[in-house]
């Protein structure tokens, strides 16, 4: 009986499958998404309203798209959490509490400069607009897309995940609290829209659209079976890709068309100079905090991509929950949701850079890879 090596034995062939096409061209296929949204934007305002469903006049539930689609994003988050390696943060919880921390304080150290600087502008709110923008996006917890960059960068995963789940079941709290810290800083109709809003939806908005649906997720993986919860997770993720890319074009309709239709260049240089200002100093704080705290380098860039990286599309669900008549908010909420991304890759590239040098902070015995 001839025998065959495993070289020789033929191998299956790889199946395609389009949500791998959608990871490799994700930058392409978000730049699509903005484009439906400023070309063909009457989809996504359909959808961005809330939709009457069941028996008329009985029983009928108000559901709004944004809101599934972001719940279903953080339940495919929640079933990727990898459990076992948060138990290794009980060895080393200094870099998670001091992630946490930094994240909750940043907001308050960097957005009142900012709204200080922008009262000097010719605004006639003051700029109150592009600060609500920001208070409402680094109000949110840490994006799971930190968890992604943490990975590409080989750096400590624990850590990112610890941060990501952390910053999400306390804010229920902190997006409240948050809110109405920085409401002080609006002017105008924005500070009492604001305040309602941390008041009612801050903490009903942060439990049910973010804590229930990650943490159903979590649950899932828990209390399945090992195999029931992987094809579980595998669904989940494959739907959830194109489920963000249509919560992208609906957060983008309610602004890109009208702004397409009636141009408004000011207010564009206005956007992205002020999200890349409170981006760049959000990265920054979280780099220097490494630094002084001497964390290794693993976890330095955990915890500055967790200073830098908040849920951008919780944000905007919440604009166009509390503030569905002020469409324009929006701009630069998707203006901070791009550039952080780049910003995250910065990072990614300058700890790759520095452990091919040699340098890691506290050296591999100190933040070695565990898995």
């Amino acid at each position: 009986m001839k025998c065959t090596t495993d070289r020789q034995q033929p191998q299956p062939a790889r199946r395609f499958r389009p949500y791998d096409l959608l990871r490799r061209r994700l930058g392409v296929v978000i730049a699509l998404a903005y484009a439906a949204a400023a070309l063909l934007p009457v989809p996504g305002l359909w959808l961005r309203r809330p939709h009457l469903v069941g028996i008329p006049g009985l029983a009928e539930l108000s559901l709004r798209t944004p809101q599934l689609l972001l719940a279903l994003v953080l339940f495919s988050a929640g079933l990727q959490v990898p459990l076992r390696e948060l138990r290794l943060l009980l060895r080393r919880p200094a870099a998670l509490v001091a992630g946490l921390v930094l994240h909750v304080v940043a907001p308050l150290l960097i957005v009142p400069g900012v709204a200080f600087a922008l009262r000097q502008s010719p605004d006639r709110d003051g700029g109150s607009g592009m600060v609500a923008a920001m208070i409402l996006i680094v109000a949110m917890p840490v994006a799971a897309g930190a968890t992604v960059w943490t990975a590409k960068g080989d750096g400590d995963q624990p850590t990112a995940v610890g941060l990501v789940l952390a910053s999400t079941l306390v804010s229920p709290i902190t997006v409240p609290l948050t809110l109405a810290a920085l409401c002080p800083l609006l002017r105008g109709d924005y500070a009492g829209r604001l305040a309602d809003a941390a008041q009612t939806a801050g903490h009903a908005f942060a439990l049910t659209s973010v804590v229930l649906p990650c943490g159903a997720g979590m649950l899932c993986r828990l209390l399945l079976p090992r195999r029931m919860s992987g094809r579980l997770a595998e669904t989940a993720v494959a739907v959830a890709l194109p489920a963000s890319l249509l919560l992208t074009y609906v957060n983008a309709s309610g602004v890109l068309g009208p702004f397409i239709r009636h141009p408004r260049p000011v207010l564009l240089a206005a956007a992205l100079a002020v999200a890349a200002t409170v981006c760049g100093l959000s990265f920054t704080l979280g780099r220097l905090a490494a630094h002084a705290l001497r964390l290794d380098a693993r976890a330095g860039a955990s915890v500055t991509l967790a200073c830098g990286m908040n849920n951008s599309s919780a944000s905007a669900v919440l604009i166009t929950t509390t503030l569905p008549d002020r469409p324009q908010i929006l701009l630069p909420v998707l203006a901070y949701g791009l550039l952080q991304k780049v910003a995250a890759g910065r990072v990614v590239r300058g700890f790759g850079a520095r452990k091919g040098a040699g340098w890691e902070g506290g050296g591999r015995e100190g933040g070695g890879r565990e898995v």
